[in-house]
């Protein structure tokens, strides 16, 4: 009976609340999904295109919008003490969410900036200057999250969490810059190398936010959390020898390579973001076997 009077109790007060679109965190979650259609809608009539950017751009601005969106409608509706009780930590919930959001936005925003702008391209202009505002409220949030409500996460949201979120983020950035890999072995196993750890990222994340899932387990999430790091390590140190060697030997920089549309330009930000994702997964590493900054140690 216990468990089914806080059901009750918590559905009771579950009434819709228009008020909160009124405070500060309201406006920005109504400038949010506001700024994020219109850019959407702007790139869209400007055109499609069959880049892998262009299309994770297009993502970006429908995936941020819709989920600022449920949780306006969650919190609206009182809902989030259903959702804090018996499933996750609300507030750790939308604060990594923010924090997700921000790091898509602003990555888009200059990727898009870089890859469709130009000094006659005017209509690309304006989505880029659209796409900053988008990434600008994103960050707005993040930041009153942070200093002004002095949140404190308790996974997502915290060090431990938002790490775990870094490393999916650029293995994104990884998957949708590779490109001249077919005919090289070698460098198809640097692709699954990255595909390894990244389908698992998300599981691991899902499972921490979602407390009674967590208890459920038949096995130790942070020992298994340990053993995934060992072996993306070990994967990341083999991508980020194997790559560069073979896509960069006898292919140098060609002397025409404008940033934007530079093949060789792509594939060097694999290598790059390779090498940025081994120190996120290193690190990671060490944290959670030191047992410090929140990591759990088995």
């Amino acid at each position: 009976m216990g468990i089914i009077g806080n059901i009750k109790d918590t559905v009771s007060q579950a009434v819709f609340s228009p008020s909160t679109l009124l405070s500060g965190r309201g406006g920005l979650h109504m400038a949010q999904i506001l700024l994020s259609v219109v850019t959407f809608l702007l790139a869209a009539f400007r055109g499609g295109s069959s880049h892998t950017y262009w299309i994770y751009a297009m993502f970006t601005w429908a995936f941020c919008p819709i989920m600022t969106l449920i949780i306006t409608i969650i919190e609206m509706m009182k809902l989030d003490g259903i959702l804090n009780t018996f499933c996750l930590d609300w507030s750790d919930f939308t604060t990594g969410m923010a924090m997700s959001s921000t790091l898509m936005t602003v990555s888009v925003a200059i990727t898009y900036a870089n890859f469709y702008t130009c000094l006659k391209c005017l209509y690309g202009w304006i989505v880029s200057i659209f796409a900053f505002l988008c990434a600008f409220v994103y960050t707005l949030e993040v930041l009153k999250d942070k200093f002004m409500d002095k949140k404190k996460g308790t996974y997502l949201a915290a060090l431990p969490g938002f790490w775990k979120v870094m490393e999916a983020f650029v293995s994104c950035m990884i998957f949708i810059s590779l490109t001249g890999y077919r005919d090289k072995p070698a460098l198809i196993l640097c692709v699954i190398a990255y595909a390894i750890p990244f389908p698992i990222l998300p599981l691991i994340i899902a499972t921490n936010i979602l407390k009674k899932l967590k208890k459920c387990l038949p096995f130790n999430l942070d020992r298994f959390v340990f053993i995934f790091l060992v072996i993306s390590v070990v994967l990341y140190i083999f991508a980020a020898i194997v790559w560069p060697i073979f896509m960069f030997r006898n292919n140098p920089r060609p002397s025409d390579c404008p940033p934007s549309f530079c093949i060789w330009a792509i594939q060097f930000m694999v290598a790059f973001m390779t090498y940025v994702n081994l120190i996120l997964f290193t690190l990671d590493l060490i944290f959670t076997l030191l047992g410090i900054c929140g990591f759990k140690r088995t």
